[in-house]
């Protein structure tokens, strides 16, 4: 199956975030090929991405599914490497930015890469509060191996997310022995609740203007704006999203910007109102910076 890319898309930066931690667990880089797991129709889908020209080629390694399955693989993939953004307009708008211009150029093709899935992208929106990345990564890669299933193929083990059904039945000390903090713990089987009772779905949401999703998303304990943001951003490439409060964006700013001060949350207000209708893309590359 081939996926046609868009204009401004550069495989190897988006390789370069899949590549970040050698503890992620829910996909392998294998020389440049990307190989992923899901779960589609409880159906266990295994497939692998690579460049080929001007189109994704995406292999099916464990089984041939039927077309209406690879027709949800094409679209998950679409999603997860945000294909369908034009990014001509936030380009033409940093082009004159002090901050940016210089980013876009040096970044260009760089994309969001998404977390399609609303359910793990909370849970890893949660697992990073407060902590350093590695760290998060490691709590990931304890949890879904614990919790999640797997796929076997040619030696190897791919993993599946945990399911929202088996989250919501844990106990503290399931995730306690992970070394979850109680607070996280809470969280993550509240988030898995929520979505085992279908209180909370991706469906849900996408019917929704971008406040009232984060109003809903907001109702749930432990999910506060950051978190809100970091998956609309994330889960819906909504453009407007983006987490203020985060810390590397604040550092990111601090250094382009030469302060000695991390800057408080109205200065990053003031700068952001530049980026209006791009803020997720803004924040992208300010990170990228980092």
């Amino acid at each position: 199956m081939k996926i046609k890319l868009p204009e401004n898309f550069s495989y190897e930066l988006c390789l370069s975030f899949l590549k970040r931690s050698p503890r992620e667990v829910l996909h392998r880089i294998e020389n440049k090929d990307v190989v992923k797991a899901l779960s589609i129709e409880n159906q266990p889908i295994l497939f692998s991405i690579k460049l080929d020209d001007e189109n994704l080629h995406v292999d099916f390694l464990n089984i041939l599914p039927k077309p209406h399955i690879q027709k949800q693989v094409k679209d998950y993939i679409i999603e997860w490497f945000d294909l369908k953004t034009d990014l001509s307009p936030f380009y033409k708008l940093a082009r004159n930015d002090d901050l940016l211009k210089e980013l876009i150029n040096k970044f260009k093709g760089y994309r969001i890469i998404g977390q399609p899935d609303l359910f793990e992208s909370l849970v890893w929106a949660v697992l990073g509060q407060q902590i350093n990345l590695q760290f998060a990564y490691t709590l990931k890669q304890r949890f879904v191996e614990k919790f999640g299933e797997r796929i076997y193929h040619k030696g190897q083990d791919y993993f599946l997310f945990p399911k929202p059904e088996i989250v919501s039945r844990l106990t503290d000390e399931d995730l306690l022995l992970l070394q979850f903090s109680r607070q996280k713990s809470k969280y993550v089987k509240l988030i898995g609740e929520a979505f085992a009772n279908s209180n909370l779905s991706k469906e849900k949401l996408k019917s929704l203007s971008f406040e009232e999703a984060k109003t809903e998303l907001m109702k749930i304990k432990g999910i506060g704006n950051w978190t809100a943001n970091y998956a609309l951003m994330k889960t819906f490439c909504y453009p407007n999203a983006f987490p203020l409060e985060d810390a590397g964006l604040h550092n990111a700013i601090k250094n382009l910007k030469g302060m000695k001060q991390k800057p408080t949350l109205t200065t990053v207000k003031r700068i952001f109102k530049n980026y209006k209708g791009w803020e997720a893309y803004a924040t992208l590359y300010l990170w990228k910076s980092l």
